[in-house]
């Protein structure tokens, strides 16, 4: 079973319009399977050791290639290069093929530090299109029930399993070929353990408030090693940074602290090393990361920026879209009933900032409900309603 992804219509486009394209998401996003069906004149997988191999030993190569494939053709060649950070060094062949107009490439990676690592890496700039691949978003793929979605996240070869059980097993190998191992070869991390436990720690703090030196005082490592440890799962696209909203000519003190939230739910869980069977209180804050993550792929090639906002002494908004010199706070609430009490920092926070018109409550509610003056709440379903306005 294939779903459509919403960034198909962007890749077609590109490609029509000959553009080459920079794709970058997370394993197992489904970002070959989706590439696959443009029918790619040629498709190099550098996952494949033997393929990787020939070109790491002559990324020269490539340039013979494509310059052949396109001599034959009527129009340039449509080529995709699967895990492209495998050979950073084929990024100057590519420089020389796209310069020279041979072929529309899709370039995809499921990491950006091999390709950002040390001065000498060619990042294409101003020559192709970047894109992200997420998990399903709520509006690629809308089955399954909330908890459902909290539990084991949105991963399309884990969303489209019907058994919990497979669904499991499925996540389990993930954390532990992928974020375990893959992750700690590509980091370059030789002492395992502290890594290891790093990984668990900020899957279980994961839409938190990140306090480096707590942490380090945790795991027996310094503060400074903890943030190259969150750099690391932010350039392998494990994590989500999300930065604060600091500027008010009120407050002082406010929160400049980072947070951060793990790609995907059910991979955070199984890093966390928790089970299916969450209290209430848990669910609540995993609601306020799902509402997060929607929020910033909704974003992803659009004006705006996603923050919060807390001030360490009085009141915090969960989540704030910052967006065209405008703000709309939104706060996320497990409740199926809300009251104008979940409304009050809504209102503190449209009192102190007048580029805020209005402000949402997300919660369980059946239907939207006007809590306050400017202020409603709408079902979690229909989350989608807060970017299109």
């Amino acid at each position: 079973m294939y779903i459509n992804r919403l960034i198909e219509k962007d890749l077609k486009d590109a490609v029509s319009r000959r553009k080459s394209v920079l794709l970058l998401g997370p394993r197992q996003t489904g970002k070959t399977t989706m590439l696959e069906r443009l029918s790619p004149a040629r498709l190099l997988n550098l996952a494949n050791p033997d393929m990787r191999q020939r070109y790491e030993k002559r990324p020269a190569v490539l340039i013979d290639e494509i310059r052949d494939l396109d001599a034959r053709a009527d129009t340039p060649p449509l080529v995709v290069i699967d895990e492209v950070q495998k050979v950073p060094a084929l990024m100057d062949a590519l420089q020389v093929l796209l310069d020279e107009k041979r072929a529309v490439f899709i370039l995809t990676g499921s990491s950006a530090r091999k390709l950002r690592r040390g001065s000498h890496i060619n990042l294409l700039p101003g020559r192709v299109l970047a894109y992200r691949l997420d998990p399903f978003r709520r509006d690629e793929y809308a089955k399954g029930s909330l908890q459902e979605q909290l539990l084991y996240g949105a991963l399309p070869f884990v969303a489209l399993d019907a058994s919990e059980e497979a669904r499991e097993q499925a996540l389990r190998s993930y954390v532990t070929t992928y974020l375990e191992e893959e992750v700690r070869a590509e980091a370059l991390v030789r002492n395992l353990s502290p890594f290891g436990r790093f990984l668990e720690l900020a899957a279980s703090e994961s839409g938190g408030l990140i306090n480096l030196r707590k942490l380090s005082q945790e795991i027996g490592v310094s503060h400074v090693t903890i943030g190259s440890y969150f750099q690391i799962l932010e350039d392998c696209l494990i994590v989500e940074r999300i930065d604060p909203l600091t500027r008010s000519a009120t407050r002082k003190k406010l929160t400049r602290g980072n947070k951060y939230l793990f790609f995907d739910l059910g991979v955070r869980r199984l890093a966390a090393q928790e089970g299916c069977r969450l209290p209430l209180e848990s669910l609540g804050k995993l609601l306020e990361q799902w509402v997060g993550l929607e929020l910033i792929r909704s974003m992803r090639q659009g004006p705006g920026h996603l923050r919060f906002w807390r001030d360490p002494d009085g009141p915090e908004v969960d989540w704030v879209i910052e967006r065209e010199g405008r703000l709309i706070p939104v706060e996320v609430k497990w409740t199926e009933t809300p009251t104008q009490q979940d409304t009050r920092n809504l209102r503190t926070f449209l009192t102190e900032y007048p580029e805020a018109e209005k402000g949402i409550v997300v919660c369980r509610t059946p239907r939207a409900m006007q809590l306050a003056p400017r202020i409603r709440a709408i079902p979690w379903q229909d989350l989608a309603e807060i970017i299109r306005t």
